[in-house]
């Protein structure tokens, strides 16, 4: 994780600079004519992304985001890109949280990608960030077999991330997934040793959802565009509740983050406790 800080002027400076709000995806990330993962993302070998403390940044709130990088919900890093991810960290940093530490995980199919999983760095200055972002290949795979990879950002999580806001302070980090499929309900030890390197057990979803809420509060947000999205929100329910979050616009995704970052944030701070996943969208998107 660096010491620098997001800035919000300079970002909106770099973005006309480059031109993020004209530009393909396929422009912008250039790995998707490479046809593949950029190598600093790629997790193999890794052994921690970790989120540390630092003079800039002395309570970091560390936060994974997991994007689903197949068909269906490809174009959604490119959202972020243009606008979405202003909104997102300016919102969190102006409603009181000063140093939150952002992972992005790039995720796809087990069972039928190339890329599976793609792993950056807790990152908290606005050009970082943006980096990694668009180092991700967009695959744009997956399959027909009923569902992602979700529970690779949970194994990644319980396995291979470091924190002192858990370390040092006990306060979970945040992990959010976004999609609009099931979560496949099995990840084989042989698939662990090809994507990570290493592996001798084979995870059910339940089991790695278990080892990631240790030092993670867990939430999807589940994009209901589709008759199959809206089928996939039964099992997500079964799996995380209320820290399941539907929504019918994925504009909503900011507001959606920042209002479950910024509540949690204060509540690790000041000791109390309230239920803010049981939100209202109507209020999310005052924000």
């Amino acid at each position: 994780m660096g010491s620098t800080r997001y800035d919000i002027n300079a970002r909106e400076d770099r973005a006309i600079r480059v031109g993020y709000a004209s530009k393909s995806a396929n422009e912008i990330f250039t790995q998707n004519a490479e046809r593949r993962a950029h190598e600093s993302m790629n997790p193999h070998g890794i052994t921690f992304r970790e989120a540390r403390d630092s003079s800039v940044h002395p309570h970091s709130v560390p936060i994974i985001l997991g994007l689903d990088v197949t068909g269906s919900m490809g174009h959604i890093p490119h959202e972020l890109i243009k606008e979405d991810l202003p909104k997102l960290m300016g919102g969190i940093i102006q409603n009181g949280v000063p140093d939150p530490a952002l992972l992005f995980l790039g995720i796809g199919d087990h069972e039928c990608d190339n890329y599976p999983l793609q792993v950056g760095q807790f990152e908290s200055g606005d050009e970082e960030l943006d980096m990694w972002l668009t180092r991700t290949y967009i695959e744009s795979g997956g399959g027909g077999n009923a569902g992602e990879s979700y529970l690779l950002a949970w194994y990644f999580a319980a396995f291979h991330t470091r924190t002192d806001a858990y370390e040092k302070r006990g306060q979970k980090g945040m992990l959010f997934t976004i999609g609009d499929e099931p979560c496949l309900r099995t990840l084989p030890a042989s698939a662990i040793r090809e994507i990570v390197g290493n592996g001798q057990q084979t995870f059910s979803a339940v089991e790695l959802l278990e080892e990631a809420k240790k030092r993670y509060e867990v939430f999807h947000i589940n994009v209901v565009h589709s008759e199959q999205a809206e089928r996939a929100e039964v099992g997500w329910k079964d799996l995380l509740g209320q820290n399941c979050l539907s929504i019918a616009n994925h504009k909503e995704i900011p507001s959606v983050i920042q209002n479950i970052v910024c509540n949690r944030f204060k509540n690790a701070t000041t000791g109390t406790h309230s239920n803010t996943t049981n939100h209202n969208l109507d209020q999310l998107n005052m924000l």
